[in-house]
């Protein structure tokens, strides 16, 4: 993931933000994403959906409909919401696994796929030319928007209480919770995953989250690794200190001698009880801020 980082940082001098975009992907990936293979099968959490409506969606954008997984209980309702927010990799076998331990839970949970208008990176075999060819091309304005769309889409459905709504995300993913929770008031909590904090500013990606503790708008629990090559423990310092200085409620875990991607676990970054310990810490976070 350092590729991922060093990347974004040499594209400084991005395009600009279009104002429309033609959406092109149009279907969620098969299985996992070429860029991760071969998997580490004998890691893999494997969550099925006995007991649980789940399966593909389509959310309705400003500019066309993009696809969606999406994770609820079969039977009762309505359910808190969580969004959950891809890798790099995009919205492939993992994510939607994480939306059915989400669904598992008790929560409507919905993880859209927020590189439909750039490209699928489904079959891309090489972070780098993902990072090139797609995610260096996508706007967090809208990504912003398209998570607006989602939580729509959840409220709309009538088995969703949008009231109470939580995000969560993981590396790429993880800095967009922390930009999300200064961006939307209805937010209850959310819950980053070695997300990046600091960088340059460009037009796609105008701020980071170190510029933005001042106007976080819900509680965010930070999770990161202590030897994460991409993300230094400098900055998740300088957020804690930004974001007492600003009086927000944040809480930060950095668990020693652990990588980037440390809850991945069909790759060997995963590391078993880090990951078990910061889901324990996310279903508290959540329960404690009124997101259950």
């Amino acid at each position: 993931m350092t590729a991922y980082d060093a990347d974004l940082r040499s594209l400084a001098a991005g395009p600009t933000i279009p104002s429309r975009r033609t959406v092109v992907v149009t279907s969620l990936a098969t299985g996992f994403a070429m860029a991760v293979q071969p998997i580490a099968a004998q890691t893999a959490i494997t969550t099925d959906s006995t007991g649980l409506e789940a399966g593909e969606v389509r959310i309705r954008t400003q500019d066309g409909e993009i696809p969606a997984y999406r994770a609820m209980p079969a039977t009762g309702g309505p359910f808190p919401v969580v969004l959950v927010v891809q890798e790099i990799f995009g919205v492939h076998e993992h994510i939607k696994d994480v939306c059915r331990r989400f669904a598992k839970l008790g929560y409507f949970a919905v993880a859209p796929e927020l590189y439909a208008r750039q490209g699928n990176v489904a079959a891309m075999t090489d972070i780098q030319q993902i990072v090139r060819e797609v995610v260096s091309k996508v706007p967090d304005a809208q990504v912003l928007a398209d998570l607006d769309a989602a939580v729509a889409f959840a409220r709309a459905s009538g088995k969703a209480d949008a009231a109470r709504l939580g995000i969560t995300g993981f590396c790429w993913g993880g800095r967009i919770v922390w930009l999300y929770a200064a961006h939307n008031p209805g937010l209850r909590a959310g819950v980053a995953w070695y997300g990046r904090l600091a960088g340059e500013a460009t037009p796609l990606m105008p701020k980071h989250p170190l510029d933005l503790a001042a106007s976080l708008k819900a509680p965010v629990l930070g999770l990161y690794g202590g030897a994460d090559q991409g993300i230094p423990v400098s900055t998740v310092e300088q957020m804690k200190a930004a974001c007492r200085e600003a009086g927000k409620t944040c809480e930060f875990v950095v668990y020693p001698d652990t990588p980037h991607a440390f809850h991945a676990d069909y790759r060997p970054s995963y590391r078993a009880e880090p990951a078990r310990d910061g889901w324990r810490r996310l279903q508290a976070w959540l329960r404690q801020h009124g997101v259950a």
